[in-house]
């Protein structure tokens, strides 16, 4: 066995249980519920329960990531561990494909070639009957390849080649307003800014921070 598969992720012991998390969450959300603010005094006191709500939703996060780092860290170990195995795999795998094509690319070539002498010997033919009424240059055709199997099938499996789009931008204005797609932090940063930008509708709402 690896040293890998020998470790134990250790879970911390609680200081604070999960139990008691979730019954101060209960109580403060049946009290929220219940909350009338209707003066200061009532603004004041659910202010104070937002300030004490802040500091429990820190420390149920700090007891969140006590558990949850050690479980994170032997996940990345983990994963680094398999990267040094598949990594190289889809490297054989990439280097194995483009061999493969590259292959049919070039019997494609030849045949497209041999089809390209054929048809010029029998333009130059055709040509030379026009002009002299006979023909002295040589016909034969030459030999074409013969096709690449659309199915290669081998002694484990098979695989055939396919053709797929591919795109990249050329010039962004010309494409349509269906196929373009909004980058919401840019503009967040521009109307935050003060910046007006086009087709968008900007304005600000009230919000309540806690500290």
């Amino acid at each position: 066995m690896s040293e890998l598969d020998t470790q134990i992720v250790q879970v911390p012991e609680a200081n604070v249980t999960i139990e008691s998390f979730q019954e101060q969450v209960k109580s403060l959300l049946a009290y929220s519920e219940s909350r009338v603010v209707v003066c200061d005094d009532d603004a004041k006191g659910a202010t104070d329960d937002l300030s004490m709500m802040s500091s429990l939703k820190k420390n149920i996060d700090e007891r969140r990531k006590e558990y949850v780092s050690p479980l994170n860290d032997k996940v990345k170990s983990i994963n680094n561990l398999f990267k040094t195995i598949t990594e190289p795999l889809e490297q054989a795998d990439s280097i194995t494909r483009d061999k493969v094509l590259a292959y049919d690319a070039e019997q494609k070539r030849k045949i497209a070639e041999a089809e390209a002498i054929n048809k010029a010997k029998q333009d130059l033919a055709r040509r030379e009957m026009e002009l002299k009424g006979e023909i002295t240059v040589d016909t034969t055709p030459v030999e074409v390849p013969q096709a690449p199997a659309k199915v290669t099938r081998g002694a484990l499996g098979q695989s055939s080649t396919a053709k797929v789009w591919k795109w990249e931008v050329e010039d962004f204005d010309k494409i349509p307003n269906q196929f373009k797609i909004t980058d919401d932090k840019k503009i967040l940063k521009a109307v935050q800014s003060g910046q007006s930008v086009p087709g968008i509708k900007a304005w600000q709402e009230e919000t309540l921070r806690v500290k």
